[in-house]
């Protein structure tokens, strides 16, 4: 009887240590599996209560930064690449030399690749940021909200009404991204967690204008050889009609 005891004791042992190996197996297949140009896109779960302790408590210094992950890193050079493609568009209005207009936009492509890497990388390393959210949202509105309206102005779209436009672009662009994170929570998910839809065009869609701008410089019609000229010229509320593009993208 106690030669059985022991015989079914060993095995049920032996069987929990296979399914402890499988399990092992498996996390560390899926983990393989992962890479930073991985399809999947299965949100993380949220930040826990010690994230949030550990970004307020003041027992250490530079918390902030201290708590920072890589993926906020790359956020972060999106919009640095956003903020650099505006201080071009400045130096191409000052020197008119159209290298600097084709290097605000290639800085503008440049934070399209960061911001498709940072959730990546993310997931990859399998952590998510407490501020991740608001970062890649203020990232967007400079790369592709400030950054595309500021090389409008500097290719020639620089009346009053013109002007006008462009900050209505760019203003709308916020309150789509502030009104996405407020309500990301309420929005209907699909079976993997990821909310089903986004309400206007996303952001980085203003690639579309970036594109078009870039063939403009490319054909030399920008400052005062702009297609279609200026409607009402020297008169009250003059603008060109192709900036009407920018708004068009905003209402849609």
């Amino acid at each position: 009887m106690e030669s059985e005891l022991r015989q079914r004791s060993v095995t049920e042992d032996h069987e929990s240590d296979i399914d402890q190996l499988s399990i092992a197996s498996e996390h560390h297949l899926s983990k393989k599996s992962s890479t930073i140009f991985t399809i999947d896109t299965t949100p993380l779960a949220p930040p826990n209560e010690n994230d949030i302790d550990l970004f307020t408590s003041d027992k250490y210094h530079f918390s902030m930064i201290r708590n920072l992950h890589m993926a906020d890193f790359i956020t972060m050079l999106n919009g640095f690449s956003g903020f650099y493609s505006i201080v071009s568009c400045l130096r191409f209005t000052l020197t008119k030399k159209s290298y600097y207009v084709q290097r605000a936009h290639l800085f503008i492509f440049l934070g399209t690749v960061f911001d498709f890497l940072d959730g990546r990388v993310a997931r990859l390393r399998n952590r998510s940021s407490l501020m991740g959210q608001e970062l890649d949202s203020l990232a967007d509105l400079i790369s592709f909200g400030v950054a595309p309206a500021s090389i409008a102005f500097a290719i020639g779209f620089q009346t009053t009404l013109d002007v006008f436009i462009l900050s209505f672009f760019v203003l709308c662009g916020l309150c789509r991204l502030a009104r996405f994170n407020v309500t990301v929570g309420q929005l209907p998910k699909d079976k993997k967690g990821k909310s089903k839809f986004f309400e206007g065009f996303p952001m980085p869609t203003t690639l579309f204008e970036v594109c078009g701008m870039e063939l403009l410089i490319k054909l030399n019609r920008f400052n005062d050889e702009v297609p279609f000229g200026i409607i009402r010229k020297g008169k009250f509320l003059e603008f060109h009609p192709l900036v009407l593009i920018f708004s068009f993208m905003d209402v849609v």
